[in-house]
């Protein structure tokens, strides 16, 4: 297809297709004449995890080079795959910085579920920084709090990566765990939003 089909039924306009070429977040075409070239549906699916990386989950564009860098190098090794998707977070620039403590609790609910998780994830940090900022607000909340909800937690990451068998191609599992992993976060979010509502219904309507 064209680079004008392309913007028509990805949606996205053709100069912001042009500057991701530039910036190498999508493949270069099939040249067929000096300023022309053919795309395939290998870009149309590329160009909708672009703009939902960037435009959904808000990461920059070089976080987003990044993740689809890695995604292409190491697409046959998931786990790997999944370590790079799982490190890439915008940054939140009003969380206050986590105490020592924080840490050493985030450690203690790791052993105690007995993951196997990298010294060096962003996600331990982010906990932390929570754990902070709730004792800072006067709640007394330490990760044996945490504990039901990581249980749960694994159980849906057993869900996240069931989803990855429906395919053989590494290059599309390594695009649908970007999906599950980035992308399907404020989904479940949401869902929990849902939930709460319906169970405060439960317990305070007559």
């Amino acid at each position: 297809m064209r680079m004008s089909e392309l913007s028509r039924m990805s949606g996205v306009p053709v100069a912001t297709i042009k500057y991701y070429l530039r910036e190498g977040l999508l493949p270069q075409g099939q040249a067929t004449a000096v300023n022309q070239a053919d795309y395939g549906e290998l870009h149309l699916r590329r160009l909708r995890l672009v703009r939902a990386l960037i435009g959904v989950r808000g990461l920059s564009v070089s976080e987003t080079k990044e993740i689809l860098a890695g995604v292409s190098e190491h697409a046959s090794d998931m786990h790997e795959v999944l370590g790079l998707v799982l490190g890439a977070r915008p940054v939140d620039k009003e969380a206050p910085p986590p105490a020592k403590e924080a840490f050493d609790e985030v450690d203690e609910l790791l052993k105690e579920v007995g993951w196997q998780i990298s010294d060096h994830a962003p996600a331990k940090q982010v906990i932390a920084e929570g754990l902070t900022t709730l004792r800072s607000l006067g709640m007394d909340v330490g990760w044996r709090t945490l504990l039901p909800y990581a249980e749960l937690a694994g159980r849906c990451a057993a869900l996240d990566l069931d989803q990855l068998r429906d395919t053989d191609d590494p290059l599309e599992r390594a695009e649908r765990a970007v999906v599950l992993t980035v992308l399907l976060e404020p989904v479940l979010l949401a869902l929990r939003r849902l939930a709460q509502e319906d169970e405060s219904a439960r317990r305070h309507r007559a």
